[in-house]
């Protein structure tokens, strides 16, 4: 079995934590884009962890993490994670940890050259986490990343890294006027955090498509949301890689293969971390009171996190994007203190209601429509079964499935591995 665990918003939503939950039946958890721009908390009988780029599968000891082909991999930071992991009593060895020979290698000069176009564009900054995402995919499509397989031929790699770095600092020096970057200190820092991952790098590809034949189950773990993939997101303010489900057998290494399922995670509201439209957002008190129940803070940056109603355009469009054949609900528990819940119903755009998710300028200026449901005005953390939840907690689920056009399959009551209930 192949599934797809992926956001159906703006990233944010919950999937380490359903990651975690799920993947006590699955063998393999492969991460197949991104890099540590976003992140993914998960608590366990063993504590609270931050997940940046290692899969939510790491915490679970029979599980095989892949880090595939698709994803760019910031050395220095996988290091100081596997570190924090170790210290807190989770394994990652060559055997429950795989690399894809193909992954790219997210460079300091990546980052230095993120940090330089943010303080550039000063007010008109796209909300970058700062972390070369950017950068570090143009350089694959510029064809010119160092990869894993790089760390291999000591000799090529200082030749390649000498090449690059010259390139790189026609920008850094020249374009921004800030200090050059060393050739000589990227080898070393290669060399430094690179060595201790040789043993990890292989053919994740065969090795998956290995797992595959033989009939194992394999978990494809998204970061950030629908709305922030580079085609179908709210562009320019998305990541630089597809976040979508149809990418996960490409980014993880075996392009031959085909989902057996996607499981949409979207949060009982709304959350949005960077810059960007986001039409449903509260603001003062009201989106203060939430932000503070939801615990709303960016895993990766410690960014307050943009806050609102569930947003049923959004949603939807989300899931027809993700090809969702089911719903993870998420922080459904943070609601209860509202009497009313409000909810975003449509968009207002030039003076007409409309369904659909915009885009471009039209997404900028449209407006929310806001209805409001009743409050169950009651703790749910508790709850594990569906028949004890109260009536307008089951109303509310039940209006998001009709709304977004997918069932609502895991509900979310709290934070701990065993706070969920299985719809029926």
């Amino acid at each position: 079995m192949l599934t797809a665990i992926v956001g159906v918003n703006w990233g944010d939503e919950g999937k380490g934590r359903m990651v975690d939950l799920l993947s006590e039946d699955y063998d393999i958890v492969v991460r197949y884009q991104g890099g540590n721009n976003a992140g993914h908390t998960v608590i366990n009988d063993k504590g609270k962890f931050i997940l940046n780029l290692l899969p939510s599968g790491i915490l679970r000891q029979d599980v095989v993490n892949v880090l595939g082909n698709g994803m760019v991999i910031d050395l220095e930071h996988l290091y100081n994670e596997a570190g924090r992991l170790q210290d807190g009593g989770i394994a990652v060895t060559p055997d429950n940890l795989k690399i894809s020979e193909r992954a790219v290698i997210c460079m300091p000069y990546d980052v230095r050259q993120d940090a330089l176009e943010e303080e550039r564009l000063a007010d008109a900054k796209y909300g970058s986490t700062r972390r070369g995402i950017a950068y570090v995919y143009g350089d694959k499509y510029m064809k010119k990343a160092i990869r894993m397989c790089d760390l291999k031929d000591a000799d090529k790699l200082k030749k390649k890294v000498a090449e690059i770095t010259e390139w790189k600092n026609l920008t850094i020096e020249r374009a921004y006027g800030a200090q050059k970057i060393s050739a000589d200190e990227m080898y070393q820092w290669l060399v430094q955090y690179g060595d201790p991952f040789k043993a990890h790098i292989s053919d994740t590809g065969v090795f998956l498509d290995d797992a595959v034949k033989q009939g194992r189950k394999v978990m494809f773990e998204a970061q950030l949301g629908a709305l922030r993939d580079i085609d179908f997101g709210i562009y320019p303010y998305t990541s630089s890689s597809s976040t979508i489900a149809a990418y996960a057998p490409i980014g993880a290494g075996i392009p031959g293969c085909k989902l057996d399922s996607t499981i949409g995670i979207v949060k009982a509201y709304s959350s949005c971390v960077g810059e960007g439209p986001f039409t449903a957002e509260m603001f003062g008190e009201e989106a203060e009171k939430l932000r503070e129940q939801g615990g709303e803070y960016g895993a990766a940056t410690g960014r307050p996190r943009r806050v609102g109603p569930f947003d049923v355009p959004a949603s939807r469009y989300g899931v027809w994007v993700q090809g969702a054949d089911a719903l993870a609900l998420t922080k459904m528990d943070v609601l209860s203190y509202m009497d009313k819940i409000p909810v975003c119903v449509q968009y207002e755009l030039d003076g007409k209601k409309i369904d659909s998710f915009p885009v471009g300028s039209d997404l900028e200026r449209a407006k929310p429509v806001i209805d409001y449901m009743d409050g169950w005005g009651c703790d749910i953390c508790k709850i594990r079964k569906q028949a004890d939840l109260p009536r307008q907690a089951l109303d509310y689920i039940k209006y998001i499935e009709k709304a977004v056009c997918c069932p609502v399959k895991y509900v979310s009551v709290g934070p701990e591995r065993d706070a969920y209930l299985i719809m029926e």
